[in-house]
């Protein structure tokens, strides 16, 4: 059964006023496939409850327990584990990619075809762009995150249900993107190369090595050259995990010295915190890369490394 509140239906549009029209300037020097590409990474819940009965937009409930879920969802919405896309990876403390074939059966499993517009959300930010990370690089064209996820959709007065759509199973075809992934030595390879930039999401005492490398398990630092952008100044705060403007987005951005055009690598312990900076490198439109073995590969390796802090 819906429980439905009294509420004004926001605009249509696939960003709020503060990122629609900065964006709009911003892109229109763009091709219009990368413009489209864009705009479409990022959906207001106005504009998904206004194509909630819309059959080519199919959205998905991402967690890695069911509970949150059965308490309420956006109605229609089918619940995907997270851990059908990813798994804790060597010594079991990480958060490495599944296979494609792992990731197709999961899909089509929950009744994604392809050509939908899938939307994914959850209750934590990280939860939903690692989901959103793991359909992009594997190369669903038309993937998109809710803006502010469960919390925004719930207090912004919009729909919720409890009712559990059984789908039709899917069908999938998935098409790796060449590079979007890297491994340590992709990255080794380029530590001087000045296009290159190296952005780590941890917080302070993670990038500097003040934790003491997960207590001993890793070397304590950061990758030589990286630049520190925490990944929660991406968004408005944790009890309303909107993404900030673009205006500011960008300038966070260039605080790393990223170059209008060039190429973002994202990483930081495990891969899920640098999965919300891709997302955001790739809707600011950057080259965005992601090394998901991160911190927790790259630390336990014979590879250089630098404690403190480093300012460009």
């Amino acid at each position: 059964m819906d429980r439905r509140g009294t509420h004004s239906h926001a605009p249509a549009s696939a960003f709020r006023p503060g990122l629609g029209i900065l964006a709009a300037v911003a892109l229109l020097a763009q091709p219009p496939s990368l413009q489209a590409r864009q705009l479409d990474l990022l959906v207001e819940p106005g504009w998904l409850e206004a194509h909630i009965d819309d059959p080519d937009v199919v959205v998905l409930h991402v967690d890695t327990r069911r509970e949150g879920y059965e308490r309420g969802h956006v109605p229609g919405a089918r619940f995907l584990d997270l851990g059908l896309l990813m798994w804790d990876g060597p010594g079991g403390l990480g958060a490495e990619l599944r296979t494609p074939a792992e990731i197709d059966a999961a899909l089509e499993a929950v009744g994604v075809r392809d050509g939908q517009r899938v939307v994914v959300y959850g209750a934590s930010p990280l939860g939903a762009a690692r989901a959103w990370m793991t359909l992009d690089v594997m190369g669903l064209e038309r993937v998109s995150m809710l803006d502010g996820g469960w919390s925004g959709w719930e207090r912004g007065g919009h729909p919720t249900s409890l009712e559990e759509p059984i789908p039709e199973p899917g069908s999938v075809t998935l098409r790796p993107r060449e590079g979007a992934v890297v491994d340590a030595d992709w990255v080794a390879q380029r530590l001087q190369d000045a296009k290159v930039t190296l952005v780590d999401a941890r917080p302070d005492d993670e990038y500097t090595g003040a934790d003491g490398g997960m207590g001993g398990r890793l070397h304590a630092g950061h990758i030589p050259g990286a630049q520190q952008m925490y990944w929660e100044k991406l968004i408005e705060s944790r009890s309303e995990p909107r993404l900030r403007d673009r205006t500011e987005l960008e300038r966070l951005f260039r605080a790393t010295g990223a170059a209008d055009g060039g190429t973002v690598v994202a990483y930081c312990m495990i891969g899920m915190r640098a999965s919300f900076t891709y997302f955001a490198a790739r809707l600011l439109g950057y080259d965005a890369r992601f090394y998901d073995g991160s911190w927790h590969d790259w630390g336990a390796r014979d590879l250089p490394y630098v404690s403190g802090s480093q300012v460009r």
